[in-house]
């Protein structure tokens, strides 16, 4: 690999952005696909099929033998609220392979020794945030049952296109939260993306249940997300 492919790769991954390096197995010749480009290259689909996978491999072309060599983001996990639900979500989606990072201003929930090995921030959403910010390779579930630490986060995965977001509490609770969202500026497209009540429909009642659930949605919504072609004429049409 060149410098300058490798350079521009480099950038791709420090600004958690999706890519593949494609090598034509023939002559040896390189290029980097970006993802945001996907939509004008000669190879789109089979492009898009190994960046939606994450795998990356041998690919027949009209033009020969290609191997893509997908380059995604590590998939991340924001979980706002430190609470039983938590707990059980937080290894689970660490063995599923996602990081995970549990945010709740109340320093009663917010300890170590509740949440062993998992990064932790007792800070409010969007002071984390500044510094750590949402984008589309996150999934982003609010579970503290408390408007003014959830609704922040809510918006601002649904402004990035996190790709997935989730939030717990009944319908009622909910139908208040789409109000609120809606005074905020977003579009009842945008909020209709929220997952709520979060999680799979299993029948889960227990916070152990829930956590399987709520896990189960998340990676349902990473291996079918939207590419960014799609969510970027979503946003044109919202």
């Amino acid at each position: 690999m060149d410098r300058a492919l490798l350079a521009a790769l480099n950038e791709e991954r420090a600004a958690r952005r999706a890519a593949v390096v494609v090598t034509d197995l023939a002559s040896g010749r390189q290029r980097l696909v970006r993802e945001a480009e996907i939509a004008g290259d000669p190879l789109d689909e089979a492009i898009g099929r190994v960046i939606r996978a994450g795998k990356s491999g041998i690919v027949e072309t009209e033009a020969g033998e290609m191997f893509m060599n997908a380059h995604l983001p590590p998939a991340r996990l924001v979980v706002i609220g430190a609470v039983h639900i938590s707990q059980a979500l937080a290894p689970m989606a660490k063995l599923a392979g996602y990081d995970v990072e549990i945010i709740d201003p109340r320093t009663a929930f917010a300890t170590a020794d509740r949440f062993p090995g998992v990064p932790l921030h007792a800070e409010w959403p969007q002071d984390v945030l500044a510094g750590r910010p949402l984008d589309p390779y996150t999934a982003v579930c609010a579970i503290t049952h408390d408007p003014k630490i959830d609704d922040y986060p809510l918006i601002e995965a649904l402004k990035v296109g996190c790709f997935y977001v989730g939030a717990l509490g009944s319908r009622k609770t909910h139908a208040r939260r789409v109000e609120r969202l809606t005074e905020a500026g977003l579009s009842p497209q945008a909020i209709e993306r929220i997952e709520a009540p979060i999680g799979a429909d299993i029948g889960a009642s227990a916070p152990g249940e829930i956590a399987v659930a709520i896990l189960a949605s998340v990676i349902a919504g990473f291996r079918k997300r939207k590419m960014f072609a799609e969510r970027r004429g979503e946003t044109a049409a919202a």
